[in-house]
Formats: C-alpha cells, structure tokens, sequence
C-alpha cells in the first residue's frame, strides 16, 4: 500500500504573519516585566507602617525569655478577676535607613488601606539609626508606663508623688562625680522638687552660684552640692548642671507592666484602663472586648498617636468591636473607620471610663462623644 503519491508536490503551508497588535502587545508585556524587576531592585525613600501585634492588658505576653507573663502584675494591693479584653494596638514599619520597601511593595500597600506609605525622614530622622530610633521608643515606653500608673493610682484614689530622677549626664556635665543616673532630686536649694522645670528654674536664679541639691541614691539620702556651667542655648544664655532627667513617681503600691519588643507612648491609656480594671472589683467592660490608643499623663490627659489608621484595622483584625480614639486624632479617623468597628473620641481618662461603663450597662451608645 503506497503511503505518496510520488506524482503529488507537497508544498509547506506559509506561516501567517504576526498582527501588528500582537507585535505591540507582546513588546508591552516586555517593557512591563522589565520595568517591575526595575522596580522590585531599585531602593526607595519611603517605609510603610501596618498594623502591628495587639496586646490585651487583662491577658498575658512572652517576654524576652518566651515565657509568658501577665502584662499587669500588681503587689501591695488586692487585685480582681477581668474578662474580655482591653487591647493595646501597635503599628509596625516595614523598611529602615538600612533597607528601604522596592517600590513594587510600596505599590501594593498604597493601595491597601490598612497600610499608609510614608517618607523615610518622617520615621528615620537624618543622622538616627534604627538601633538609636528603638532606645528612644523603648524611653518613651518605660515613661508611658510611669504616667499610666500615675493616671491609674490617682484615679483610684492612691496618693501618687511625683519626683525628678537623673537620667543621664552629659560628657562635660558640671556634676561629674557628684551625680549619678538613677539619683532622685528630692529638694535644690531648700524647695521641693517635683517637677524639672523647678529645678530648671532654681539653677538659673542663682545665676551661677553653687546649688544645694538633696538626693536620694539606693534608697539612703545625701546632700551634694553642684556649681552650673553657662551655656547658649537657641541663642539664649544659661546655666546647667549637665544632666537629663525623667519624671518618675513614688507609687503607694508595686505596679509592674511588662510588654518585650514594643515601644513608644501610644499604649499609656490601655495600660491605665487596664491597671483599674485589675484593682477594681467588677469588670470594666462588661466583658466586651474594647481596642484604644493614646498617650496618658499623670493628669489623666490622653493625647494623639501616630499609626491611627493602622491601628483601628489592627483592632478588626483581633476581633474587637469598640476603639477609643484620642479626640486630637478624630481628623484621620474620620471617613478611614473598618467595617464592624464603633469609634469613640476621648480626651481624658474619664471619659474612657465613661465609654466602658456605658458598654459594660448596655446604656446608650449614641449619647458618647464620636468622630465627626
């Protein structure tokens, strides 16, 4: 059986001509690709902030061991059960001065509304590194925590006294060997000192002459003397002793508060509620589970964060349904709530309180004070 015809020619069929729009649209997909590797490579000058973890101040936490330790331990004072949660919200930054997001990341999370695309030097400051910017936000930490406590203790009822501590001296301080970091000043001059800017103000009234300071030093009290140095400051002449100093308080009972690898003022209001709500017999929240975000003074005064948006996202994420937000944050809260989410604006400690008890007796949401 013949499988050709050796009389028949096969001639190849022709290949038919690329479309010009194929041509193009095959080009295109070339410079797109080569672009997002472009892209993908190339180093920016933004960082992104997302949601971070969120922490329950009635729960617990790994601390730098792992081991998981309540992020509230009271002694000197009968403590209460809690139930639900009262969330402490955090934000993390993706990319430092080190390594910066390509910009295909930054692409993505422009778009994304859980996430906010910022400039370096926004988050960075010229001339601070990552391991300088992390020392700052873990003071900042250890000083929120102080003046929740204070916040806590002096809406209970406690009596909280507030002194100044020496942090730190400069290289050429005029109290080198006379002062020491973690020296509490308790008087200067004969006047009791409570606050830096009494001590501040005594210095430079003496114009130079010796100021008298009584201190207390591993618990046993002392009497120093120390002669300030003139110094220009913004272009203004002054006198210093050369030491930084942080606010702290003798507190009646022993509040420890103990959250690894967070830093910043933003959780001051949490901590506070939550300090009450261990101390206080009786839920605060009824139960409910309650996100918030503030800074605290010792006054009771809460004040704005950075990262809110974020935050309130990182609230959905955890499964809260109520935020208390800073009244001085309200301009980005508004028209940026997640679905699911009830926002509340407060400016003091009490008005906190106000919130939670109103959640805690189901009384009438639509009466607190929101976002607008």
């Amino acid at each position: 059986m013949a499988l050709f015809d050796e009389g028949t020619t096969v001639v190849p069929a022709r290949r038919r001509p690329v479309s010009r729009p194929l041509r193009v649209g095959v080009w295109a997909l070339a410079v797109a690709l080569v672009a997002l590797l472009t892209l993908t490579l190339l180093p920016s000058t933004y960082v992104i902030q997302r949601p971070g973890p969120v922490f329950n101040t009635l729960g617990s936490a790994p601390d730098s061991s792992g081991a998981d330790v309540p992020l509230i331990t009271v002694k000197g004072a009968p403590t209460f059960p809690t139930s639900g949660a009262l969330d402490l919200l955090t934000v993390q930054v993706v990319g430092n001065r080190e390594r910066t997001p390509s910009w295909f990341e930054l692409a993505l999370a422009w778009f994304d509304p859980a996430k906010a695309v910022l400039p370096l030097d926004d988050v960075f400051p010229q001339g601070q590194t990552t391991e300088q910017r992390n020392q700052e936000s873990a003071v900042m930490m250890v000083d929120s925590q102080k003046e929740a406590t204070a916040a806590a203790l002096t809406q209970l009822g406690y009596d909280v006294k507030p002194m100044v501590e020496v942090y730190a001296l400069t290289d050429d301080s005029a109290a080198q060997g006379i002062l020491q970091k973690g020296d509490i000043i308790r008087s200067a001059n004969g006047q009791a000192i409570t606050e830096t800017d009494q001590l501040r103000t005594i210095i430079n009234a003496g114009a130079g002459a010796p100021v008298r300071l009584a201190i207390e030093r591993s618990g046993a009290s002392e009497n120093v003397e120390v002669t300030p140095k003139q110094a220009t400051v913004d272009g203004k002449s002054t006198w210093l002793v050369g030491i930084s100093t942080m606010h702290d308080y003798d507190f009646p009972i022993d509040v420890t508060l103990q959250l690894n690898n967070v830093g910043g003022p933003s959780a001051g209001m949490m901590f506070a509620l939550g300090i009450i709500d261990t101390l206080s017999d009786g839920n605060l929240n009824g139960g409910a589970q309650v996100a918030g975000t503030g800074t605290i003074d010792a006054a009771g005064t809460v004040g704005p964060i950075g990262g809110i948006r974020q935050k309130m996202y990182g609230a959905v994420g955890a499964g809260a349904t109520y935020f208390l937000a800073p009244r001085d944050n309200c301009d980005e809260v508004v028209g940026h709530v997640p679905s699911g989410l009830r926002v509340f604006s407060v400016a003091t400690l009490k008005d906190s309180l106000q919130v939670l008890s109103t959640i805690r007796d189901k009384g009438d949401l639509d009466a607190l004070p929101t976002c607008r």
